[in-house]
């Protein structure tokens, strides 16, 4: 794996622990979620990164192994080009459902290049 990769892998790695933080001090609750415009943008912002380096590292290598990788560019496609359109619903439940499972696939492919 190159410097690259190993860059973006962790850029991903550091939003998904960006957006872990925004819950340390609160609960994790879509409510509270949905009503909080400024946790809401900080939310999507680090999920457009997500997106953005996936795209990076699936180009540069078609062969790394990230579950739903198409489905993570597709988000930040929507969440740059469909603003006006982005469900709280919908990244709700990529926070609670999907992030952990990215997080542990990154973690793997990070420690594979040290």
């Amino acid at each position: 794996m190159n410097e690259k990769l190993h860059k973006w892998l962790f850029d991903v790695k550091l939003a998904i622990e960006e957006i872990e933080s925004f819950f340390k001090d609160r609960s994790k609750n879509y409510t509270d979620y949905k009503d909080n415009v400024l946790l809401k943008r900080a939310v999507e912002r680090n999920l457009g990164i997500i997106g953005e380096a996936i795209t990076r590292i699936i180009k540069s290598n078609p062969d790394i192994a990230i579950t739903s990788s198409k489905s993570i560019i597709g988000l930040r496609n929507h969440l740059i080009h469909a603003y006006d359109n982005v469900s709280d619903e919908y990244i709700w439940g990529i926070i609670v459902k999907h992030l952990p499972v990215l997080k542990q696939e990154v973690e793997l492919l990070i420690q594979e290049f040290e």
